[in-house]
């Protein structure tokens, strides 16, 4: 995924959950909907992060200063300018591209 082209806004936006859990019908539902997705954008960003820096791991395991590369300094740089998973999540939350279900609501027999 190319988080660049993510819509999601790069500050905290205040958003009103009222209106936002319209469509589960309850506040804490719809936080954890977000933050389970925001976990899962976390994870893909981490695992393509060490995917990139291990090309500049070095085999050698010695304790001597290693010299900064330029190229793994704008890595990191491109990685801190992206918007914060849960911003993401949320922007994905409000423009419906998160598919989620309750699997409590699904089977009234789990009750």
């Amino acid at each position: 995924m190319d988080y660049k082209k993510v819509n999601a806004p790069l500050n905290t936006v205040t958003r009103d959950m009222i209106e936002m859990s319209a469509d589960t019908g309850n506040i804490y539902e719809t936080v954890c909907i977000i933050a389970k997705r925001a976990n899962q954008i976390a994870m893909e960003m981490k695992h393509d992060l060490e995917k990139k820096l291990q090309e500049f791991a070095s085999l050698s395991d010695s304790t001597e200063e290693v010299n900064e590369n330029r190229e793994q300094i704008e890595i990191s740089r491109y990685y801190e300018k992206l918007p914060k998973p849960v911003l993401i999540a949320a922007e994905e939350y409000v423009q419906h591209k998160i598919h989620f279900r309750n699997p409590a609501k699904d089977h009234p027999l789990l009750d």
